[in-house]
């Protein structure tokens, strides 16, 4: 048992190193846009206080947690040129937090309530 909690906080550390990594490879000039605007999108859900499935949601609350957000980091961890990951992992080395995204969890309500608005809309419909 203490093997794998000890696992779990070494991955959960690696976790927050690669998230690091990607705030800071993004900030750099001449990272491509197409892999800024993925790193963005996907530091910006990682650093967001809210999650597109709420964790109290069975299950997939917790989906995305442990895979859509480790999938995303992957992908651009591919997509970044390789001197400017060796520079971003350099600054990470030194860094001791990041920001929460308050922008991104905006947005993501946004989301949850358009949602909601639609799917009362069309309940409504649907009744009447």
């Amino acid at each position: 048992m203490d093997r794998l909690l000890k696992e779990w906080k070494a991955r959960a550390k690696a976790f927050k190193r690669e998230v690091s990594v990607l705030y800071l490879a993004l900030r750099h000039p001449r990272l491509p846009w197409h892999v800024r605007l993925l790193a963005s999108l996907v530091v910006a859900y990682a650093l967001s206080p809210v999650d597109l499935i709420p964790d109290f949601v069975p299950i997939l609350g917790h989906l995305d947690d442990l895979v859509l957000i480790p999938l995303g980091i992957a992908l651009v961890l591919r997509l970044i040129p390789e001197e400017i990951l060796r520079e971003a992992k350099e600054k990470a080395e030194k860094l001791s937090s990041l920001p929460k995204n308050r922008l991104a969890a905006a947005v993501i309500l946004a989301l949850w309530l358009a949602l909601a608005g639609y799917l009362v809309w069309v309940g409504l419909r649907y009744l009447f």
